[in-house]
């Protein structure tokens, strides 16, 4: 059966789930290679009832369907491509502390808000560990990222921030560092200073992205891999074979909604971004990373990078404007990874991958309920744990409690300027500014 609407081609050609990446396929990552593949489930062709309808099995749709199976709810998932595929099984694996914008940010945008909005962070990095635990999924979580600042000013705010958090919200989990404590630790000169939190943690994020798939499972919950969605009215989701009717809309897209909800698409926009493996480095791993933590710079094209278990480098960055991978992703990625760690010059790169996330203007995850449908999406880079909690969060809110839903709901975001069509080069225009500031120091 073919449901009315825009024919599956037209659809495939305008989504960034087609765009990169070959359907029905994960991408040539590290993750990829190393991760436990669930059994593929099949695609949507039939018309269903169920309670709730998720369309999206990244990290928050699988929370919020795993958390409502377990509460009583008939959940069905419906994923364009597979669990898993896009951010949350290729992402830098960084389950970072606090919201996206630091604490301050808060205090200043949402006074009100500011404490709720650090239980809700500290609550999601909780959540992770919880679902590893409960569930025991392989995901190799370990604890710790250290934030490196290339200037003098970087780590005086560094500091000072988490001395403010330990004052006003008693997390004590945050050590400076100065010039040799970060040299010691990440083995690069081009650092003077900064953080290490020992309450942050990293781990395998597509083995973490199947573990709740698993859970989820095991709870009831009924998945339709390769199933893209054409539309959403209301409380009916329709795919190119079929549909599902149901009480409760959960768009948990990310950076690949494409056009379901124009609403949400004025405020989410989709972005790429790029990840290198090397080499196993065997011994050499030491002059790179001396403990087994994660690490992310100052730039606003952020870098971040740690060791896998098999002690190789996986190192994100590199700029993005517009839609497409670049050819030679290897390359993009290499350079910045040189800038930092010069000595790996002869290393040779094994894989090469990028995913789209998605981002806000004020770089704060967009919470949205209308009617029948809720949507979380937005985490610009700040989503293992986010994206964890929102599902949870959702799942809470229709089950009857949105305290913390409407918490996050409450933050303003504003839309895009320009539309849709001005989106894509406006885009193109922010980051190339945002790269110079980088690479002239500002």
């Amino acid at each position: 059966m073919l449901v009315p609407g825009k024919p599956p081609g037209h659809t495939r050609r305008m989504n960034l789930l087609f765009a990169n990446d070959t359907p029905g396929a994960y991408p040539p990552s590290w993750y990829a290679e190393t991760a436990q593949p669930l059994p593929e489930s099949p695609p949507l062709r039939e018309n269903l009832r169920a309670d709730i309808c998720i369309v999206g099995a990244g990290y928050t749709g699988l929370s919020a369907a795993l958390h409502l199976a377990q509460a009583g709810f008939d959940v069905a998932v419906v994923e364009a491509q597979r669990v898993g595929f896009g951010a949350s099984g290729r992402n830098g694996g960084q389950v970072g502390t606090g919201q996206r914008q630091g604490q301050d940010w808060l205090e200043r945008h949402a006074p009100a808000d500011a404490r709720a909005l650090w239980d809700i962070a500290e609550a999601a990095k909780a959540t992770v560990q919880e679902l590893i635990t409960t569930h025991g999924i392989d995901a190799s979580y370990r604890p710790g990222i250290a934030y490196a600042e290339r200037s003098a000013a970087g780590v005086a705010k560094a500091h000072s921030a988490a001395a403010h958090l330990a004052r006003e919200y008693g997390y004590d989990q945050i050590e400076p560092l100065d010039r040799a404590a970060m040299r010691g630790l990440i083995g690069s000169d081009m650092f003077v200073g900064g953080v290490i939190d020992r309450g942050a943690g990293h781990l395998h994020p597509l083995q973490f992205a199947l573990g709740l798939a698993r859970a989820a499972q095991k709870a009831g919950v009924r998945f339709y891999e390769n199933s893209p969605v054409t539309r959403v009215e209301n409380a009916h989701v329709l795919t190119e074979q079929g549909s599902v009717r149901c009480d409760h809309v959960i768009l948990a897209c990310n950076g690949y909604l494409g056009g379901l909800n124009a609403p949400v698409a004025a405020r989410v926009m989709p972005i790429n971004n790029f990840i290198i493996a090397t080499e196993p480095l065997g011994a050499r791993a030491k002059t790179v990373l001396t403990q087994d933590i994660a690490a992310a710079d100052d730039r606003f094209v952020v870098n971040y990078w740690r060791l896998s278990g098999d002690n190789r480098l996986l190192f994100g960055g590199g700029e993005s404007y517009g839609y497409r991978f670049p050819n030679d992703i290897a390359a993009v990625v290499r350079k910045p990874m040189l800038q930092i760690y010069p000595q790996l010059k002869d290393v040779t790169i094994t894989h090469a991958w990028g995913g789209t996330l998605a981002i806000t203007m004020n770089r704060m995850p967009h919470f949205s309920r209308n009617g029948t449908i809720y949507n979380a999406s937005g985490y610009s880079g700040h989503g293992v744990a986010m994206a964890t909690q929102a599902g949870k969060m959702i799942a809470n809110a229709i089950a009857g409690d949105a305290t913390q839903f409407d918490t996050m709901a409450r933050l303003p975001n504003p839309r895009f300027p320009g539309g849709p069509a001005l989106r894509a080069p406006l885009l193109a225009l922010a980051m190339t500014w945002y790269s110079l500031r980088d690479r002239i120091g500002f």
